[in-house]
């Protein structure tokens, strides 16, 4: 690949995109060692991102009309500032298609929806080991925010913590 596409679009995903975003998220979960954690089917994603209440939106990256990238975001809320947010999820550009600004597109049309949408702020998780993506997210603008420290509850422990709320 070229150091930069000749021809790089950003899009909306569709409906029939699902095939695609499934693929991306798979290969995300290769690069991040987890291939088995991904449960994900076409089916939940046709109804999650597209049915009648969507939970995210996608946007995929093209480069020379060949689908190089995926971005998955869905909207936060700060009460502090009694303004949503824009949380990316998940960005994902395929090997061949890095360095080519296809994850810097990506990023400048996020920062431009949460802008257009009267976002304050615009937010994401990155894995420590992944110093590629920290360097660019840094060469971007954006700053670690190492006094916050994500809780993540799932699976039995959820079921645990839920069975004991009062109907």
């Amino acid at each position: 690949m070229p150091e930069s596409a000749t021809a790089l679009a950003i899009r909306p995903a569709h409906v029939g995109d699902v095939p695609l975003i499934l693929a991306f998220i798979r290969e995300l979960a290769e690069y991040e060692h987890a291939p088995d954690e991904v449960v994900a089917t076409e089916a939940l994603l046709r109804d999650r991102l597209f049915g009648e209440q969507p939970a995210a939106e996608v946007l995929i990256a093209e480069a020379d009309g060949l689908p190089a990238g995926f971005a998955l975001f869905f909207h936060t809320f700060s009460t502090w500032k009694a303004r949503r947010g824009l949380w990316l999820e998940d960005l994902f550009v395929r090997p061949q298609f890095r360095g080519a600004g296809v994850g810097l597109a990506l990023m400048r049309q996020l920062a431009h929806i949460a802008v257009q949408r009267d976002c304050a702020r615009f937010e994401w998780s990155v894995l420590d080991w992944n110093t590629p993506a920290i360097a660019f997210y840094r060469r971007l603008g954006a700053t670690g925010q190492d006094e916050w420290t994500t809780q993540r509850m799932q699976g039995e422990a959820l079921a645990a913590l839920a069975a004991q709320a009062r109907p």
